[in-house]
């Protein structure tokens, strides 16, 4: 018997003073000594080089929640979900009891989990952890003790059992141990994540997107507008309109019209959102459209960051066709190519509502919204994300402040990207060159965003599966503008062409198209802590610079044979460390394996 299943021997006997049974490889307890339960460990081998423990423990009374510590102090982790504060391996600091793990907007809710999410963890020891779906998951930790709690509760919580069901909770998930961490990875991504079946449009990845948001936010016009190709932001009267503001907009059919005829292709910001003071609000009311209290006889009215209003039931087919037709209307109308959902995180649901479909988890909410951006999957783009893997199209961290840091700034963009791209999201839209430019969360002395930060940024996304600009860079100066031409150029012609060659790789894989170092250097413990760089593929390496005032940077270079950007060759049997390695405030630092 595995040493592992030993360990659970003793636990059950000895914790628990239950009933145990032995078979082969499975480990069972049916009572302890005050109620009756159903628990058991179970070794699985699905391949030879992975091996695999299922455990499940099954409260059969009420009310009673379960709770696993794991212990995180033997290994780096990686996973989960994004965060405001965003590190590579996951860093964890305090302690905080088990609360839901669920999606949020972070960008309002900076100490909850993030709008993409996914119940995966997995280590520099080659383990990884997969909690069942059916599980109402709460996740809470303790750094002085390195440990994290895995909790299953009904009780002061979002999730729900299914209608008729006690709530009686369920904890099981699945360990799976292999050879290295790039292996073990590569199988769990396999087996439990569904993975796209198709690749969004050429252009998404080839040529920059244009917004109007950070430069305009609510104050977009028609002649703001046509300085810009995805229009962002409160072009309609009121919340939950699909009707053009004739004051802002007089004559957005023509308009939209000549952007076609020229070429260009547009793109709508839209949301879930029907505000109380929208035309479309009472109708929805009495067609029962939107998410409802507990008892489902009125509808919940939510606040969100543009007023209060209802929020559309995604599980009832009548909302999703309602949605469905405003979207096309749009489309047929101005000839949109696409549209940018906005929002579908849980917060925004009511702490208890009820749906059409009654929902166990809240974040099948999130699932249920990204499922309407399918039909334009070429162009669409995503903010959250649940088991969305196959939306099949470009996921969008929250939105960016513009400063330097690990919250929402420059730094946290690698590890945010690096995560998402381990929960098997691979087309990423990185947000907006520069940030969003708010006030009170901008770094410099003018509404723009610092010039140097800019730069910066700008060379950074030029390496990412696609980049965004708002802030235009001739709003700068000539110098910043030609060093936009430059990146675009390279990331058209270097960038473009292998995220493309990668991305029809991940329809059949799911591996990631940018990559942690460690995928290539699976026995490195320096490899596993590295933040600021990161692979397109296995043959680009990337190593930007993230701090003000820095023209070099250190560089660890895995073993293998290197070509610089500037020419230089290196032909390495073990990791190098290139100290204080010149990068200009034009160049980013990147090497092509040969």
């Amino acid at each position: 018997m595995p040493v592992r299943l030993s360990i659970a021997n003793k636990l059950c006997s000895e914790l628990l003073g239950g009933l145990l049974l032995i078979e082969g490889e499975i480990l069972s307890c049916s009572s302890t000594t005050d109620r009756k339960l159903n628990f058991f460990i179970e070794t699985v081998r699905p391949k030879d080089t992975v091996q695999c423990y299922r455990v499940r423990w099954e409260e059969l009374v009420p009310h009673i929640p379960v709770e696993h510590a794991m212990t995180y102090k033997f290994a780096h982790w990686y996973g989960g979900a994004v965060s405001a504060i965003q590190h590579w391996p996951i860093s964890i600091s305090g302690q905080e009891a088990p609360k839901p793990f669920v999606t949020s907007d972070i960008y309002l809710n900076r100490n909850e989990f993030g709008g993409i999410l996914e119940s995966y963890w997995l280590s520099s020891n080659a383990t990884a952890i997969k909690i069942n779906n059916s599980v109402p998951f709460h996740l809470g930790w303790n750094d002085t003790e390195r440990t994290m709690s895995f909790q299953a509760r009904y009780g002061d919580s979002p999730f729900k059992p299914n209608p008729g069901e006690a709530p009686c909770a369920e904890l099981s998930y699945r360990v799976c141990v292999g050879l290295d961490v790039t292996s073990i990875h590569k199988y769990m991504v396999r087996r439990y994540f569904t993975k796209p079946n198709k690749v969004p449009a050429k252009a998404m990845f080839s040529y920059p997107i244009w917004s109007t948001w950070a430069l305009h936010k609510t104050d977009v016009d028609q002649e703001k507008f046509l300085d810009h190709l995805e229009l962002d932001n409160r072009y309609t009267r009121r919340y939950g309109d699909f009707e053009f503001d004739q004051t802002k907009f007089p004559n957005a059919t023509a308009m939209f019209h000549k952007l076609k005829s020229d070429g260009f292709l547009v793109s709508l910001w839209i949301h879930p959102f029907v505000n109380y003071d929208s035309e479309n609000f009472h109708s929805c009311v009495e067609k029962s459209l939107f998410v409802r209290e507990p008892t489902g006889r009125l509808p919940a009215l939510v606040r969100w960051w543009n007023g209060i209003g209802g929020i559309l039931d995604f599980t009832n087919p009548e909302a999703r066709d309602w949605f469905s037709s405003q979207l096309r209307s749009l489309r047929s109308r101005y000839g949109v190519s696409s549209f940018k959902f906005d929002a579908g995180e849980t917060n925004y649901l009511p702490w208890k509502f009820s749906t059409r479909t009654p929902i166990r988890d809240p974040s099948f909410f999130t699932r249920r919204y990204t499922e309407m951006a399918i039909p334009y999957n070429d162009r669409a783009e995503l903010r959250s994300g649940y088991q969305s893997q196959n939306i099949s199209c470009f996921f969008r961290p929250i939105d960016r402040d513009s400063v330097w840091g690990y919250e929402l700034g420059l730094k946290s963009l690698i590890p945010t990207v690096l995560t998402i791209s381990i929960l098997g999201y691979q087309f990423i839209l990185p947000d907006m060159i520069g940030g969003n430019a708010y006030l009170n969360h901008t770094d410099g002395n003018r509404a723009l965003p610092d010039r140097e930060l800019y730069i910066r940024w700008l060379e950074l996304s030029a390496f990412m599966p696609s980049m965004q600009f708002s802030i235009p860079p001739w709003e700068y100066d000539s110098e910043v503008v030609e060093i936009a031409r430059k990146y675009i150029a390279l990331h058209e012609s270097i960038v473009a062409p292998r995220v493309l060659e990668l991305a029809g790789e991940v329809v059949d894989t799911g591996d990631p198209i940018i990559r942690p170092l460690w995928w290539i250097a699976t026995g490195d413990e320096t490899a596993y802590k590295i933040d600021s760089q990161f692979l397109i593929g296995d043959d680009l390496m990337v190593a930007p610079v993230l701090e003000p005032g820095k023209q070099e940077r250190d560089i660890y270079l895995p073993a293998g044979r290197w070509r610089s950007y500037k020419g230089e060759r290196y032909e390495i049997k073990e990791p190098l460390h290139l100290t204080d390695y010149p990068v200009d405030l034009d160049e980013i630092a990147y090497f092509v394996w040969v």
